[in-house]
């Protein structure tokens, strides 16, 4: 290796949720039947208005504002305050190349330590390894859907009371697709507030809760949340690189430390893409009938991909947001070291090489290594599809399971092979 490569990059890899995504490509190039549940990409098409923004504006080439398009921020401020109740403008928003990048840039210019509850996104902890912050995992237990306990925070705070910390909360959760209730956050937000944390509400999948019903921890702690979001994944435009974060009047020093690095790195998002997101976070009924849609053809495939797991004897939290699972293998331990598989990491060699379904393993998102979990994305089927064939079934009647096999079926018959694999132990 060489030498002269910082210490904070050194044993750092590619993000395992690209590199997956990667692999699996590169095993269809070879002719390999391969199931893509690695990465965690909308598998639903940008809704049309959106698309004819960004049309309608790929003539825009000048560069934009650093914190962003003041139309755009206006909208977002807009969309902030109709959803969460919050009191924001234009000037508590700024808006990056991705909600990642702006990840990134918070921890660089704010002196602390990173809290995340574990299991948690594969990039929050090489962010903070690349910058040199102390990183804390808090696990949770499957028991209480995977979910931070305050208490748990409260005793962890207790040690060190005055240090300076940040506390990425996301939910609905990638990976465990779970999300809080209203009393756990307001239990959360007063952890928050007692130890003068930062809290980072990563929102990115709040807008695909099964049932709309996502609650910001922002209602709860206004003066230290920063919202996080972005159009990846309830606008299906994760290619576009677009993020927001939304700051409390109190936090305005911070907004502004990061427009100073912003216009040293990236300088400005992209404007055609900024001009068309101001048209998605405008909203309307087109947008709005696309994310009902959406929501009902995710709450059901997430609850067939359960069910057909939990049938094969593997622990399962049924999902409530997003396209996520989270499944334990551990009640077949015994059968899995008798198949020389020790870690989450061999699992998924071991699947993908025998089933062609491509997974991640529990370790990747901060769980023990020896512990059997794994993160299923299940959104390999056209989304675009899917929305057409799902308006001809009558809102008040479920996508039953022969609907999800017709017109889901890669993720069904993944599901069902990983069933069968479990099974032939």
């Amino acid at each position: 290796m060489n030498s002269n490569l910082n210490l904070n990059v050194r044993g750092l890899r590619p993000s395992s949720t690209l590199a997956i995504n990667e692999r699996s490509d590169e095993l269809r190039q070879q002719g390999r039947r391969v199931f893509k549940l690695g990465l965690g990409q909308s598998p639903f098409p940008v809704p049309l208005p959106v698309v004819e923004s960004l049309r309608a504006n790929a003539f825009q080439k000048e560069y934009q504002a650093v914190r962003g398009l003041h139309e755009l921020r206006g909208a977002v401020a807009e969309y902030q305050r109709g959803l969460h109740q919050i009191p924001c403008t234009a000037e508590d928003v700024l808006v990056g190349p991705g909600s990642k990048e702006l990840m990134f840039l918070v921890q660089l210019v704010y002196y602390g330590d990173l809290i995340i509850p574990t299991p948690s996104w594969v990039s929050y902890a090489p962010q903070a390894q690349i910058i040199g912050r102390r990183v804390t995992w808090i696990p949770t237990l499957p028991e209480s859907g995977w979910r931070l306990d305050a208490d748990d925070l409260d005793r962890f705070c207790q040690a060190d009371p005055s240090r300076p910390r940040i506390l990425i909360l996301n939910y609905p959760n990638n990976p465990t697709g779970l999300t809080y209730s209203a009393q756990e956050l307001e239990a959360i937000a007063a952890v928050a507030v007692r130890y003068h944390i930062v809290l980072i509400s990563d929102e990115i999948y709040g807008e695909l809760h099964h049932t709309g019903g996502h609650v910001s921890i922002a209602r709860y702690c206004p003066e230290r949340t920063i919202i996080s979001t972005g159009l990846s994944k309830w606008c299906g435009a994760g290619g576009w690189r677009l993020g927001t974060f939304t700051f409390p009047r109190s936090m305005r020093w911070l907004l502004d430390s990061m427009a100073v690095v912003a216009s040293e790195t990236f300088t400005s998002t992209s404007a055609p893409i900024q001009y068309a997101a101001v048209r998605a976070f405008q909203g309307g009924i087109e947008i709005e009938h696309y994310l009902v849609r959406a929501r009902r053809i995710l709450q059901a495939l997430g609850q067939y991909c359960a069910n057909r797991l939990e049938a094969a004897g593997v622990s399962v939290c049924k999902p409530q947001g997003g396209f996520y699972l989270f499944p334990d293998f551990s009640p077949h331990a015994a059968m899995l070291r008798g198949r020389q598989i020790h870690t989450s990491e061999q699992l998924c060699e071991r699947v993908l090489n025998e089933t062609g379904v491509a997974m991640l393993p529990g370790s990747d998102f901060g769980r023990p290594a020896e512990e059997f979990t794994v993160r299923i994305a299940y959104v390999d089927f056209n989304g675009g599809h899917c929305l057409t064939a799902a308006d001809a079934v009558p809102s008040d009647q479920p996508l039953d399971d022969a609907f999800l096999e017709r017109h889901c079926g890669n993720v069904t018959m993944a599901v069902n092979l990983i069933g069968d694999w479990v099974a032939g132990g």
